[in-house]
Order: structure tokens, then C-alpha cells, then sequence
């Protein structure tokens, strides 16, 4: 990695946390490496199946292991000029320094306090609340001619293919001398094929950027890539994500759709891409008020549309809505199952561009526990002051690491009424990607619900399966493999709270037991805390 110029800290405001915004993905390595977060892997590992089984190691050991920066990654045996870095974000101390901030839990807080404002009637009025108060903080992404993901440009034509500036000849491991520097293609570039069954390497953290064609507005989706050959790839998006719903309009229009894929640059550009936003509010604003800074966008080289100047790579292309979609997959996912085959569209490749000091950024998943279950987490920690914008009675929600992200949501609720965990229930399932959820428990607010033992106490201790269970049909994750149908599923919810009269309950609910705080003082001075 290139010395970058450091963490560039924002100065403290009156009533406002101290954020570090990151000039580069190198820069946050560098802070990682200072944080003892990061491991450095100076021998060759192969990027089919190797770098794999090395993440996967880490990410199942204790806290989530470390960041590994492999320097010498190797593309059929060939060592790649670039490092990747991965199990970045797979802590909760690398999610917070990835978001420039002491813990996701201030973040969270911060979002909550902006939008504290009248309470909003409506989700229409929720989104134009939240995206106001984001624009408080003076986020909104700004247009500037040139950046650092331009330091190496390389387009490609249908009969030749035009190189600008010179390939950066990065150091072999070996000899410095004897690596011979290549434009990049898909194909040098050190894409990892994760599992033994997957279909072929797979580009696993890109940042997909579209442009709905009716209004304008931008979308940053992560969709996994599959590599076909040197200049195109799988375009994963799934049928309900808004990638897929700009694609359906470029299909009635018959116009090539333009997209543009980035990796790396300031980490919390692959947090936003992932983040459960609102539809119609900008992941680049979400961004720029996470570090405090607005994210700096350049236009692409073969397209119309923004990337972030200080992106590691940027890929340009298209998707043709008139030609034929094509099979992707298999793929070894996030649901601990490979994902069969399906056909997807076909992403081609118009240019590659990148900085000279580039880091490639990837990740892996499978069975849990994996990076993403923290990525998951603290999306849900810092939109839930989102979600109490509707549901006030909400108190807390988790994610176990056991349900894959979204098939399994814990929920507690200070609860006034009969049936308000099935009003709760509901309106989860009917907001953005709550709708892949499976199952949903919801407990008291006395509940740890980040306690996976304590909610399987009081599910078992406080239900009726046939009086506190409800099943309901719904719209499924296409990835999972349980369904009947393809995205298509059902649900249960589950009431765990104290019952009430109203709920048909006709006996006295008994006290849980408890010793009395005084006697737990006492012991405590006389023998010390109990843990």
C-alpha cells in the first residue's frame, strides 16, 4: 500500500459527534494496522478456494478474528500487481472504524436525534424527514472533474481497445523485475472463487451503480458479479431489488441500460450500498453524512453516470435488455447453501479504470457466523431509529448470526394493547427487505433480544403455539433454497409477550422470578459483583 496522508479528522461541532472520513481504502488499512486489526499475509495464496479458507478462519474466531491483507494474491498461479483485503468490516470494532466513529451504537444515537422532529404520519413523511435531516449535515455528494480512481484508465472497444497512462508495474513478491505488467481485464484481475462449487470467481463486494430512467434518480446496490470472460459478467440483482426494477423500465424502452461498478475507496461506501434505505434517498448522502464530508463523484469514462472519485476500481459497462439472460451460478451464499443456477442479465464490460496503489477489496459468505452478520447488525442498529418512526412501541431488534441475516428477527416492544405484536409483525414484513423475513419473535422490552438465549427462554416459557402463532404468505429471497416456488414463501410470527385479557387469556400471568435489588447490593458488597 501507497503512505496515504492519514485519517483527516472533522473538527468537533456543538452537539455533534467527531467523525474521520477516509481519503482512500489504503488509508483505512493503514488505520486498521494502527488499531491492531489488521494481519499481513506476505507469502502467495492462490485466490481460487486458498484466500477462502484463510477468511473463513478468521471470521469464525473469536470477535470475528482480524482484517487480512493478502499482498500477493495469485490468479492461476500468476501473482496479481494488486493485495486484497478482506474481513475488513467483520468486527464490531473494524464496522465502527469503518463508519469513522468510536461505536455504531453513537452513530445510531446521532441518526435517532435528527429525526426526533415532529413525528411523521406517514412513510412518505418519514423518508422526506430523514432525508432532510441528512441533508442538515450538508452531505449531499458533489461533481469534480478528476480523482484518483483515474489514475489508470483502460477502455475497451468492440474492435480494439485504447489504453490511457501507463500500467502500474506493482512489486512481485520474488523479483520486482520479473512481473510483466498487463492492462487489466477480468480475467488478472485477483477475483476469488470462493467454494469449490461455485460456478466461477465471483467479484463478491462491488458497489453497483444504476440510474432509473424515468426520474433520474441513482441507486447503489451490492450485486455479486460472476465472471464469463475478460469483458463480461453476471449481473445478480434480484427480482425485488431496485437495480432489477430499473432494468425492467430499460427492457420497455429497449435502450441500453449504463452501469458502473466501484470497489474499495472510503469503506463506508460499501456499508451505504448495503444499508436498507428508503426507496428514493441517495446511498452517497447516507455516506457522506456518515463521515461528515460529501463523497466526491466523477463521471464515467464510457457512460453517464457518477462513481466516487476515490474509488480503488471502477468497472464501465452496460446491460442490453434485448439480449438473451444468461445462466449464473452456482454460488456458495450467504444462506450457508450454494444458490443454484438461474438466469441473470449480462453485464458488459466498456472500461476498467483504477488507482495506481489500488487495493481490491472483497469478502466471502457461507455458513454463519460470517463479516456480513456485523455489516447486517449495524444496519438494523443504526435504521432503527427509523423503524420507531413508525413503530414507537419498538424498543430494541436483532439479527442472529444463525438466521443468515434476514431469515430470523428478534423484536421487543413495550406493549399497551392486545395484538400489538402482530401490528409490529406486519409492518416489519412490509418494509423494504423485512419482507425476506421467515420468522419473527417479539418479546417484552425487558428482553435482551441481542441475548439469543434469553429470547429462546421466554419464547418457550411464554407461548401457546397454536394461540400465539401466525402464519402469513409474502414475497421470499430468491436465494432461498427452502421455498416451493421460487421468491415466493411463507412466514410465521410469533408472540412472546405477556399475555393480556383481550388477547384471550383468562388466567392471572405470574411474576418472573427475580431476587430483590437490595439482597443483590448486599452480596455484591460482600463478595464482589456477580457476573
Amino acid at each position: 500500500m501507497r503512505a496515504g496522508r492519514g485519517n483527516v479528522a472533522r473538527p468537533r461541532r456543538s452537539g455533534s459527534l467527531p467523525r474521520v472520513a477516509f481519503n482512500s481504502f489504503s488509508e483505512f488499512l493503514k488505520a486498521l494496522a494502527a488499531m491492531g486489526e489488521l494481519k499481513r499475509i506476505s507469502r502467495p495464496v492462490a485466490t481460487e478456494l486458498e484466500i477462502t479458507e484463510l477468511a473463513d478462519r478468521e471470521m469464525k474466531s473469536s470477535r470475528g478474528g482480524a482484517a487480512l491483507l493478502i499482498e500477493a494474491p495469485t490468479v492461476n498461479g500468476e501473482v496479481s500487481p494488486f493485495p486484497i483485503a478482506i474481513n475488513t468490516l467483520g468486527s464490531w470494532k473494524r464496522m465502527a472504524a469503518s463508519l469513522g466513529a468510536g461505536s455504531v451504537d453513537e452513530i445510531a444515537a446521532e441518526l435517532g436525534s435528527l429525526t426526533k422532529a415532529n413525528p411523521p404520519t406517514s412513510m412518505r413523511e418519514a423518508i422526506k424527514l430523514l432525508s432532510a435531516a441528512l441533508d442538515l449535515r450538508h452531505a449531499k455528494p458533489r461533481l469534480v472533474k478528476d480523482g484518483p480512481c483515474k489514475e489508470v484508465i483502460h477502455r475497451f472497444d468492440e474492435s480494439r481497445e485504447t489504453r490511457v497512462e501507463n500500467w502500474p508495474k506493482a512489486p512481485d513478491w520474488r523479483d520486482p523485475s520479473s512481473l510483466d505488467p498487463r492492462p487489466p481485464t477480468l480475467l488478472n484481475l485477483p477475483i476469488q472463487k470462493c467454494w469449490p462449487l461455485d460456478g466461477g470467481r465471483f467479484i463478491t463486494l462491488p458497489c453497483v451503480v444504476t440510474k432509473d430512467p424515468d426520474t433520474g434518480k441513482r441507486n447503489v446496490g451490492m450485486y455479486r458479479l460472476q465472471i464469463y470472460d475478460s469483458r463480461t459478467t453476471g449481473m445478480h440483482w434480484q427480482l425485488q431489488k431496485v437495480g432489477a426494477r430499473h432494468g425492467r423500465r430499460y427492457i420497455e424502452t429497449g435502450a441500453r441500460m449504463p452501469v458502473a461498478v466501484f470497489l474499495g475507496g472510503d469503506p463506508v461506501l460499501a456499508f451505504a450500498a448495503t444499508a436498507p434505505l428508503p426507496d428514493g434517498l441517495d446511498e452517497f448522502l447516507l455516506a457522506g453524512f456518515l463521515r461528515r464530508k460529501a463523497i466526491d463523484l466523477v463521471k464515467c469514462e464510457t457512460c453517464e453516470l457518477e462513481v466516487p472519485a476515490q474509488a480503488d476500481f471502477v468497472i464501465e459497462g452496460y446491460v442490453d435488455p434485448r439480449e438473451p439472460l444468461r445462466e449464473e451460478g452456482p454460488f456458495g451464499d450467504h444462506t450457508g447453501y450454494y444458490t443454484l443456477p438461474e438466469p441473470y442479465p449480462v453485464f458488459h464490460i466498456t472500461a476498467i479504470t483504477h488507482r495506481k496503489d489500488a487495493v481490491y477489496p472483497a469478502t466471502i459468505v457461507g455458513v454463519p457466523p460470517m463479516e456480513d452478520f456485523y455489516i447486517g447488525s449495524a444496519s438494523v442498529k443504526i435504521f432503527l431509529p427509523i423503524f420507531k418512526m413508525n413503530f414507537p412501541e419498538i424498543q430494541d431488534i436483532a439479527l442472529p448470526a444463525e438466521g443468515v441475516f434476514h431469515n430470523l428477527v428478534f423484536v421487543s416492544i413495550r406493549k399497551s394493547y392486545p395484538m400489538q405484536a402482530y401490528k409490529v409483525m406486519h409492518g416489519l414484513w412490509g418494509m423494504g427487505q423485512m419482507m425476506f423475513t421467515k420468522y419473527i419473535v417479539v418479546v417484552d422490552d425487558d428482553v435482551d433480544v441481542h441475548n439469543t438465549s434469553e429470547v429462546l427462554f421466554r419464547l418457550c416459557a411464554n407461548t401457546d403455539p397454536q394461540r400465539d402463532s401466525i402464519f402469513t404468505k409474502g414475497p421470499a429471497d430468491v436465494l432461498d433454497h427452502a421455498t416451493s416456488e421460487l421468491a415466493i414463501g411463507t412466514k410465521l410470527g410469533i408472540d412472546a409477550t405477556r399475555k393480556l385479557p383481550g388477547e384471550g387469556y383468562k388466567r392471572q400471568w405470574p411474576p418472573l422470578i427475580r431476587m430483590d435489588k437490595e439482597v443483590r447490593s448486599r452480596i455484591d458488597a460482600l463478595f464482589g459483583a456477580i457476573p
